[in-house]
């Protein structure tokens, strides 16, 4: 900065050429408000760093394989009780299709929603857009365990097309899946309603399931309802651990169970 003083003037002047320098500006700008905008735009600086950082290092994280068929961790058998689907629909006046199909005359207990692959943090989903085309065939071949043809197809947009898989070894992934699960004999054939805690519901799966931890099941819900079970499996199909899924568990003291239709 006092290189643009004259160098004879700050020889001569010495300490008071330096003094005033200390605080004058060009143009005769206050240098102790200069020094404050200084300190202030460094400080600006610095935080967007920090920020910038933060997300491309949260980014980074998961990017690395963002959305990439068949690069996850471990998959999400989430299986949905039917009775709390059809009473929500109900109260919503939703007529669809595919919540006639499931909502109609059979009795459906736990039904599957879906096999998700998952990152440890964060998850994937339409790894291939468009899609490619899912055989109407195949589609009725899951109607048994996923009674909505609307749900199977979304399901494989959103999430089959990232198992890496193709359509029919994907669906066959998700009956191997469910095959790996035993629902527990008290709610295959519920005609009252039940009113449980989401440890209850664990506790009877754990209990029916040998190998099943309580780090490996989550229940989730509504506002009063039970929504979903779901289970974390790795690749094999075993059961493995998942924080993450764990920790947006429902967190309500008491759900309810609607019965299953027809009782």
């Amino acid at each position: 900065m006092t290189a643009n003083l004259p160098l004879e003037r700050t020889c001569v002047k010495g300490n008071k050429a330096l003094d005033r320098f200390s605080h004058r500006g060009h143009g005769g700008v206050p240098m102790i408000g200069f020094s404050r905008f200084l300190s202030r735009l460094s400080v600006s600086l610095f935080a967007a760093m920090i920020f910038t950082g933060a997300i491309t290092s949260s980014a980074s994280a998961q990017d690395r394989r963002q959305n990439a068929p068949g690069e996850f961790d471990f998959y999400v058998l989430s299986l949905s009780w039917s009775p709390s689907y059809c009473e929500a629909a109900s109260e919503r006046g939703s007529t669809g299709r595919g919540t006639q199909t499931q909502c109609g005359g059979r009795p459906y207990s736990f039904v599957v929603h879906g096999l998700w692959p998952q990152y440890d943090r964060g998850f994937p989903n339409y790894c291939e857009r468009p899609a490619p085309r899912l055989d109407h065939r195949i589609m009725k071949s899951m109607l048994d365990l996923m009674p909505a043809p609307g749900l199977i197809y979304n399901e494989w947009d959103k999430h089959g097309t990232c198992s890496g898989l193709s359509a029919r070894a994907y669906f066959e992934t998700v009956r191997k899946a469910r095959a790996a699960v035993k629902i527990p004999p008290e709610y295959l054939d519920m005609t009252d309603t039940k009113t449980v805690t989401p440890a209850d519901v664990e506790d009877a799966f754990i209990k029916a399931n040998p190998g099943l931890s309580n780090t490996a099941v989550a229940v989730t819900c509504d506002s009063r309802r039970l929504g979903e079970v779901r289970i974390c499996m790795n690749k094999d199909l075993q059961f493995r651990a998942c924080e993450e899924i764990d920790r947006r568990a429902c967190r309500r003291n008491e759900i309810v169970m609607p019965p299953m239709r027809g009782g």
